[in-house]
């Protein structure tokens, strides 16, 4: 059997690990308490502690919240890995392997995919016993494809639950949408827009607001007028690009906004009259209630808090604090 060094004792252990993926996910020591079931100053002690040991700053404070460092993430590589080994581990010595109950997830819009992936991979910890699959090619029509039975859990904003014994439907969070345009736009001196601002410009999706979603349409509301005029572009590049060139304003996610203002030739900007919240709702399979509702809880903290976003007037969210 090869020897074990055991001259120098580990700097790290599982509570430190659990405690930077928090950090990571939540991007605030708040956030990352509520998921830790710990107090805010705890965590901002542990963190402290954590660093001491180790002799190097794992998170820096900026504008959006805490960005890992070089080192954090190198531990945030390892993290996952490392404490899912440790769970299997204490898993054999306590007797026989829990069956694993695989979940086939997918999600309604693209925009999701910018964080759920990295998202999950961090809290598959968390969620042991459940092999997360995303169906990619069930993105389309995700409903249908519940009652199919071709998945498992879906992750929506605008498809309507049919009414069903067989389904679950459980509000999870919300993102904003913002409208994004080239800095030497005409509107981009705007600390805000109202609906008569965008009469005239072309507005550029990857998807025609659909009927259902009321959150969109109330507040841009206008009977006696025109209709807003949309233009699709399937391609999130190719909606952030039009709109660097000048030629419409981008409706999108800030999940997907927040990355392209950082250049600074783009802007955000929102209606005078508040933020449009899209509000997302985990569905699922009556069968799988147990482990969907467990993914439910992870998701609930998990979600991307980019906080104000970059030249985007920021104002307090209750679904945020």
């Amino acid at each position: 059997m090869k020897s074990i060094d055991t001259s120098a004792p580990s700097r790290l252990d599982s509570r430190d690990l659990r405690l930077i993926l928090a950090l990571a996910t939540a991007r605030t020591t708040a956030a990352a308490a509520a998921g830790l079931h710990l107090t805010q100053p705890a965590v901002s002690r542990a963190l402290l502690a954590a660093e001491d040991r180790l002799g190097v700053r794992l998170f820096e404070r900026t504008p959006r919240g805490l960005e890992p460092t070089a080192a954090g993430r190198t531990v945030l590589d390892s993290a996952p890995r490392l404490l899912t080994e440790l769970h299997e581990l204490e898993s054999r010595l306590r007797g026989p392997a829990v069956p694993v109950q695989r979940l086939r997830l997918v999600c309604e819009c693209y925009t999701a995919y910018h964080w759920m992936p990295s998202a999950l991979q961090g809290l598959r910890a968390s969620l042991p016993g459940v092999d997360l699959h995303i169906a990619l090619e069930c993105t389309r029509d995700p409903i249908a494809a519940l009652q199919a039975g071709d998945i498992d859990v879906a992750l929506v904003s605008e498809a309507p639950t049919p009414r069903s014994r067989r389904l679950v439907d459980k509000p999870l969070f919300a993102d904003e949408i913002v409208f994004v345009m080239a800095a030497s736009h005409r509107l981009a001196a705007r600390t805000a827009l109202a609906r008569g601002d965008l009469r005239g410009e072309a507005l550029l999706t990857s998807r025609v607001p659909t009927r259902d979603m009321a959150w969109f349409h109330r507040p841009l509301a206008a009977p006696r007028e025109p209709p807003l005029h949309y233009e699709v572009l399937p391609l999130t590049e190719a909606v952030i690009d039009f709109a660097r060139a000048g030629m419409g304003i981008g409706v999108l996610s800030e999940w997907v906004a927040e990355p392209h203002l950082r250049r600074g030739d783009l802007v955000a900007r929102r209606l005078a009259s508040g933020p449009l919240r899209r509000p997302w709702r985990l569905v699922w399979r009556k069968e799988v209630e147990e482990a969907a509702l467990r993914l439910w809880r992870v998701l609930e903290k998990a979600a991307p808090r980019i906080g104000s976003l970059p030249q985007v007037r920021a104002r307090r969210d209750p679904m945020r604090a």
